[in-house]
């Protein structure tokens, strides 16, 4: 028997995903072992339609001679619709030792094809909406089945956001289906399994359906219905029978339509609920429907329809209250304690009629009032109107806020304020992959602000805001933040999804919009934000090592840097068009968002980066015209560069703490020019006081630059600057979220402004990268972490620091504390099936142990080298324990 074991098996990188329509799912494993140096030589993959005894191989892959575990893609028949597919894993390590097979896990597809859906659309009638009211469509239809039921299965989307029930049980716990993408392009639709929910006799199918992103107001103009002006749903049930035989209920003009208690469902605005309008067991048998209208049909192609994609969104989790605060003008106000995503769930006792209004804001202002000024017009307002009798539990349904403090006016004792009211904290469902804790409480707590930011922006898309009257999908924002993002949680589904709607949107000239899914609002086409076509695939790749999401994106990226290089009279220059620039640099003028680094010297410098990353990207899927293409286009964007914006001496001709950041970031300056002008940037921000100016195109690499040219202590001291400006400053103030601006609420009290000042905005999150890389030390060498380097940069600020990673092959950690002055101690676990180089920052190789043995001695260490930062020792997978002297 083997001391190994294969587990964790995932298809798409998500567990027994329900409901896929790809064609050609990508398996993964891990393997878990004791062992140091584990290599897998081979695997074996059986895929049959049973868990029990695989009696019904469908596809097996033999004995495969590989090295991989991860992205292993489906090689078996074509994949049939509405099927489950088990598939178990075996592995041979290098001595030729053959594991147990895995557990099974599965996988099952939804509808592969458009011309399975016999479901029509249909909507409420135009009536409903009359009079100026818009209230949400309850829509409901009842169907009789047999007692032999096997499975049943319903396939529903939308056209706003539905909620779906059967027998009065909602059919799942996931929330604001269909999600958002660019509708009319590519529309999801859900798959639930409804097979416990469905009974022998009458039964009911029944969905709420409000305006979402696809009807309601989206952005700062007051406009709605920008993608469609009519609400309807497309939903079909699926339900097999014992002896083989199915039986289909559709959506059709047979189905029936009223209001109900849900008058007003808005993303922004929030909603008003009035209980003594509620229908009992509207969506239960049985109930007399004869009142209510007809559905219409409507008429819609189905061909944009796509399986979900995305990890569904959910309530993750709960928090209680922990203050009631009457403020100096004598409001009621609840204390949260985090400024956090999603809905409060209330009890009330009152009479009937009595009405609960809940409004929802981020912080309290300088006297210490409730405070909604930055929300611009969005009224994240909720109004509850009581039944009566009995107590009630009510929360939202088609909504969310984006919150700390909620306002509470009605009749609820004070006393009862903290008993009677939880906050649902709601995001996509995320696995968490990373964790970063060190020695200093104030940036951990940084990290925990990260984190919560992510969480709240990071509800189907990534947004730029959760409260205000935007919450759209930054593309300059996602960029910047999406490295810190792939260590925090399992991001690559939910980029998946947007990078595809990123390119459904792009224009035929390869411009980019601001937003994605796109607003027109916003606008199109600027540096740093346009580049997340290039840069955010790239930054996947080398995160998880999948080789498909490039593959999937290159015509999109292509099209970016060709629709940058037809710019202008210069081709190897972006001196034209709009672009953000340094976007809230601390360096701008008076009155102005834009940082003081030229527009158009970063404009050119993303160009080579995003030129860059295309190359490599032509390279890694096999086309080798493209990549000498690009790779000479990028060889004359850089000349380019240095001609334009860099003087004959070699100085970076704008000296901003930015321009110098991104010009060694992006390697645009000659080699002998490099370390100098580090030094300058270096130099610059300790006679600033040791504080930067940048904004969102500086900031994210301004602590790596610094610690990729030694001035990792420049870093650390920028990282721990507790004064405005800096990171820790917000943290002073008592944010749990990351700002928008670094001075968001000002060191006087007051705020920034109204009109662009969130106080959960992910952006300045990037730092977090810098975190795990830098100061935890972990940091990849191949994609996917196949290789992997831990160095952390260990300096005089911190006592320890507790950095781990879950990668696609298994967990990485990293733990290193100072036992005194002149000794360190440091865990490293690399996972099965990958090999690293630690770097112990030591000079004395006589000093280092491994589990108290002589690193000389160690049989599993494969080399030993001195270099200049220490001693860099070669290793396999496994568990090894350090320590060694850094006097």
């Amino acid at each position: 028997m083997s001391n190994f074991e294969v587990s964790n098996l995932k298809v798409n990188y998500r567990k027994n995903p329900l409901g896929i329509d790809d064609l050609y799912p990508r398996l993964s494993w891990w393997i878990i072992t004791e062992i140091r140096g584990f290599i897998q030589s081979a695997f074996q993959v059986q895929v049959a339609n049973d868990h029990k005894f695989f009696s019904e191989i469908i596809w097996d892959s033999e004995k495969a001679e590989s090295d991989s575990n991860v992205h292993i893609e489906y090689e078996g028949p074509a994949l049939q619709s509405r099927t489950r597919y088990y598939f178990r894993v075996r592995a041979w390590d290098d001595q030729g030792m053959v594991s147990e097979w895995s557990e099974p896990a599965y996988w099952e597809t939804a509808l592969l094809s458009v011309d399975e859906w016999q479901a029509k659309w249909i909507a409420a009638s135009p009536s409903q909406q009359e009079n100026g009211a818009d209230p949400c469509d309850y829509i409901r239809t009842e169907f009789s089945i047999p007692d032999n039921v096997v499975s049943a299965r319903v396939y529903a989307t939308s056209l706003g956001m539905y909620r779906l029930y059967i027998n009065g049980i909602p059919a799942d716990n996931t929330l604001f289906n269909p999600g958002w993408t660019s509708y009319n392009k590519r529309l999801q639709y859900q798959t639930y399994d409804v097979t416990s929910l469905v009974a022998a006799g009458n039964n009911a199918l029944g969905c709420i359906v409000g305006n979402g992103w696809y009807k309601g107001y989206l952005a700062w103009e007051g406009k709605k219905d920008i993608f469609g002006e009519d609400r309807a749903v497309l939903i079909q049930l699926h339900i097999t029978l014992s002896d083989g035989s199915e039986q289909i209920i559709i959506s059709d003009d047979n189905w029936r339509t009223s209001t109900g208690p849900l008058l007003m469902s808005e993303l922004y605005h929030g909603e008003t609920y009035d209980a003594r309008l509620e229908v009992e067991g509207w969506s239960s048998p049985g109930y007399e429907d004869v009142k209510w209208e007809r559905t219409i049909l409507k008429d819609r192609p189905d061909t944009s329809l796509i399986a979900q994609e995305n990890e569904p969104t959910r309530i993750i989790e709960t928090i209680k209250p922990i203050a009631v605060i009457t403020t100096p003008k004598g409001e009621h106000v609840l204390d949260m304690g985090q400024n956090m995503v999603g809905w409060v769930r209330f009890t009330v006792h009152a009479e009937a009629g009595t009405i609960i209004t809940l409004e929802h804001a981020e912080v309290l202002d300088l006297e210490g009032n409730f405070y909604t000024g930055n929300l611009r017009s969005a009224k994240q307002t909720v109004t509850y109107i009581c039944h009566g009798g009995e107590v009630e539990t009510f929360e939202p349904y088609l909504s969310f806020q984006g919150f700390r403090y909620v306002k509470v006016t009605g009749s609820i004792p004070l006393d009862q304020l903290l008993e009677q009211f939880i906050g649902c904290v709601i995001h996509t469902d995320l696995e968490q992959t990373g964790n970063f804790n060190c020695s200093d409480e104030l940036l951990n707590q940084l990290q925990h602000n990260i984190l919560w930011g992510q969480k709240g922006n990071f509800l189907d898309i990534p947004t730029d805001c959760p409260q205000r009257d935007e919450r759209l999908g930054w593309t300059g924002d996602a960029q910047v933040f999406i490295r810190t993002s792939a260590f925090n949680m399992n991001v690559v589904p939910f980029f998946e999804k947007w990078l595809k709607d990123l390119a459904a949107d792009q224009e035929e000239n390869g411009r980019v919009p601001h937003v994605i899914p796109d607003v027109p609002a916003a606008g199109y086409g600027s540096a740093a934000w346009g580049d997340a076509a290039v840069i955010c695939p790239w930054t996947l790749y080398q995160c998880y090592g999948d080789i498909r999401v490039l593959k999937t994106q290159y015509p999109s990226m292509k099209a970016w840097v060709e629709y940058i290089r037809v710019q202008g009279e210069d081709e190897n220059l972006w001196n034209t068009g709009f672009h953000f620039g340094d976007w809230l640099g601390l360096d701008a003028k008076e009155n102005s968002y834009v940082g003081a680094t030229p527009k158009e010297l970063i404009a050119t410098a993303f160009y080579a980066y995003s030129t860059e990353l295309l190359a490599k990207t032509a390279a890694v899927i096999g086309k080798p015209q493209d990549a000498l293409k690009y790779e000479a286009l990028h060889e004359k964007i850089v000349l380019a560069f240095r001609q334009e914006f860099v003087t004959p001496n070699g100085r970076v001709a704008s000296p901003t703490q930015t321009a110098y950041t991104i010009a060694l970031m992006f390697d645009l300056l000659e080699e002998k020019d490099r370390h100098r002008t580090a030094k300058m940037l270096a130099d610059h921000i300790e006679e600033n006081g040791v504080h930067l100016t940048t904004g969102f195109v500086g900031t994210p690499y301004l602590c790596l630059v610094l610690s990729r040219f030694g001035y990792t202590d420049v870093a650390y001291q920028l990282v721990l600057q507790k004064e405005y400006p800096s990171w820790l400053y917000s943290v002073i103030q008592g944010a749990t979220t990351i700002w928008e601006h670094w001075d968001g609420i000002k060191q006087d009290g007051s705020f920034w402004s109204d009109d662009m000042n969130s106080y959960n905005h992910y952006a300045y999150g990037a730092i977090g990268d810098w975190l795990y890389r830098t100061a935890g030390g972990i940091e990849l060498l191949e994609p996917g972490y196949k290789k992997i380097r831990i160095q952390p940069q260990i300096g005089e600020h911190l006592t320890w620091v507790d950095a781990s990673l879950e990668s696609v092959y298994g967990t990485i950690k990293v733990t290193w504390k100072k036992q005194n002055e002149d000794s360190v101690e440091m865990h490293v676990l690399i996972p099965s099936n990958t090999t690293a180089e630690i770097i112990i920052p030591t000079m004395k190789q006589d000093s280092i142990l491994e589990s108290g043995t002589p690193i000389e001695q160690v049989i599993s260490l494969s080399r030993v080298e001195q270099i200049s930062e220490g001693q860099k020792l070669m290793v396999g997978s496994g568990d090894y324990h350090f320590t060694f002297s850094i006097s």
